[in-house]
């Protein structure tokens, strides 16, 4: 009797490791698809970043209620660290001015 390979417990392995899962499942897919319902819903527009109000590294969730629009230059501008993960929740702008004393 020839050897007969078990792909789902081969898939299901790679999986568990980290190696696999850029498909319908990986991040940037599921990213792309919470922008495509967010401009559905009328959340954000087509030139503005789909921010989460409480960072998912910080325990935010995926949920549609934890969504904002914001401005590609807000959004990306905060401190991080080396892994990536916010250092705090105050974004970089011009001058060293933070964004809430413009606001005021």
């Amino acid at each position: 009797m020839a050897y007969q390979r078990d792909y789902a417990r081969e898939y299901a392995l790679a999986k568990k490791r980290g190696e696999v899962g850029t498909g319908h499942d990986g991040e940037n897919a599921i990213r792309k698809r919470d922008r495509r319902k967010a401009l559905k819903l009328g959340l954000i527009k087509a030139n503005q970043d789909l921010d989460h109000k409480v960072p998912l590294s910080k325990g935010g969730t995926e949920s549609p209620s934890n969504w904002r629009g914001e401005s590609p230059h807000d959004n990306r501008s905060f401190y991080r660290n080396s892994d990536g993960s916010l250092k705090r929740n105050v974004p970089e702008t011009r001058m060293g001015m933070l964004k809430d004393k413009r606001k005021e």
